[in-house]
């Protein structure tokens, strides 16, 4: 049984943002990519950890062993999302940015000046600027370009730059300016036979199709369950022995051994909850509506293999919705679309598609459906370099679209005819 937009109106009414009192003040949420509407079972979850079991942890009461074992459940459920081998590999943090600031200065604390970092164009500054914050030791920070007209990696280039210096190759699982899913399993073979460490920012790729570490291959990948419907909270995979090896910057009191190392201070306990709760959504998709994706994930057992069929139910929900978006909007006189932008591409993109007007500013365009009550972004996104490469630095940025599984045909339909009608022929 394959999610339709029939299953997706019933998935909605779980949202209570999606199901208030007055239907025609919903919003149209076109503004996941910056951060998804919360399931209502993570609501529950939420206010359950502050009425029944609101304490610090590792205390020798109730409410404390409570927190103990939610934080536990928390790790074995991002573990399960990610298909990790252990949930000690699981490391909890505010976000993915601090997360990623963290692991980097504690790689750093293990290079030479001279050793090199790979970046690329095409990602969040998150996976940019905690790395260039190691040039001040000597490291040699290297950028990887893409091309302008697909925004697509440049794969030749990322082959013929990792090297004998190469320490660290980080790079997006999926671009959150324009969409474009790069081949990340292609580029952690080449970075893990030159014997350099991978770093994925799996942020934006994570709400729209399934991850899984082990096949990747990768050393170290970070996501934020904001963007998968959950609270806002960074969780990083890292392989047991790295995170074992690496030397974090901790208070003394602090554990030695991870995942403890890396969380010196107090956890957002009740998001750690909801984040179960949130993982736990998705493998309930996966019951309702993936079931004939199950072959797809062989040796899953459990909410791992539920997970994984729920996000390829959801990818072939979005895919169509997103090849909609991309034929509209190529309709519209006045339109420039960036990023892979054949509808035959999807597969090649998450549903994430921006653009911008000959005629109005992004700032004006986002405005405007503000007044309609459709939610979009424009500005950078935080994509600095993709966007200085594009060239649109000084004009605004880009506006930016991105579909949710809660979104509909309607939604899409809608946005495009009161695009049509700013930009008339």
């Amino acid at each position: 049984m394959a999610l339709v937009e029939t299953d997706v109106k019933k998935l909605r009414r779980e949202f209570a943002a999606l199901n208030l009192n007055d239907p025609t003040a919903v919003p149209v949420f076109f503004c996941g990519p910056g951060g998804s509407q919360a399931h209502g079972s993570v609501l529950n979850a939420m206010s359950e950890y502050l009425t029944q079991a609101n304490s610090n942890h590792n205390g020798n009461f109730l409410y404390s062993r409570r927190t103990d074992e939610i934080v536990e459940a928390g790790r074995a459920a991002v573990a399960d999302f990610l298909n990790a081998p252990r949930r000690e590999e699981i490391v909890f943090g505010p976000n993915m940015t601090t997360l990623t600031f963290r692991i980097s200065q504690a790689i750093g604390r293990t290079l030479r000046s001279g050793d090199e970092v790979l970046v690329t164009r095409l990602d969040h500054d998150a996976n940019v600027a905690p790395w260039l914050q190691l040039e001040s030791s000597g490291i040699v920070v290297r950028f990887i370009d893409f091309s302008v007209p697909d925004c697509t990696l440049n794969m030749p280039q990322i082959k013929e730059t990792i090297g004998p210096r190469t320490r660290v190759v980080a790079v997006g699982y999926a671009s959150n300016a324009v969409g474009t899913i790069n081949d990340v399993r292609t580029i952690v073979e080449w970075a893990r036979a030159a014997g350099a460490l991978t770093y994925i920012d799996a942020v934006h790729f994570a709400p729209h199709g399934p991850i899984d570490v082990q096949a990747l291959d990768c050393d170290l990948l970070a996501c934020s369950a904001y963007k998968f419907f959950g609270p806002h909270l960074g969780g990083l995979y890292g392989r047991y022995e790295l995170l074992n090896d690496l030397p974090p910057a901790k208070v003394r009191p602090a554990g030695d051994h991870p995942p403890d190392k890396f969380e010196t201070g107090t956890n957002n306990f009740e998001a750690i909850h909801g984040t179960t709760a949130a993982v736990n959504y998705l493998a309930s998709v996966g019951r309702r509506f993936g079931r004939e994706f199950a072959g797809d994930f062989p040796g899953l057992t459990d909410r791992r293999l539920e997970v994984k069929i729920g996000l390829a139910a959801i990818r072939a929900y979005e895919q169509p919705l997103c090849r909609r978006l991309i034929e509209g909007l190529k309709e519209i006189p006045g339109l420039n679309l960036y990023g892979l932008t054949d509808p035959g591409d999807t597969e090649r993109r998450v549903p994430t598609v921006s653009f911008t007007s000959d005629r109005l500013s992004p700032k004006e365009i986002a405005d405007r459906l503000n007044d309609r009550n459709i939610f979009v972004w424009d500005g950078h996104f935080y994509a600095w370099e993709t966007i200085k490469r594009l060239g649109l630095d000084r004009t605004g940025g880009l506006v930016r679209v991105g579909i949710c599984h809660y979104n509909t045909r309607d939604e899409v339909d809608a946005l495009i005819e009161a695009l049509k009608e700013m930009h008339p022929a």
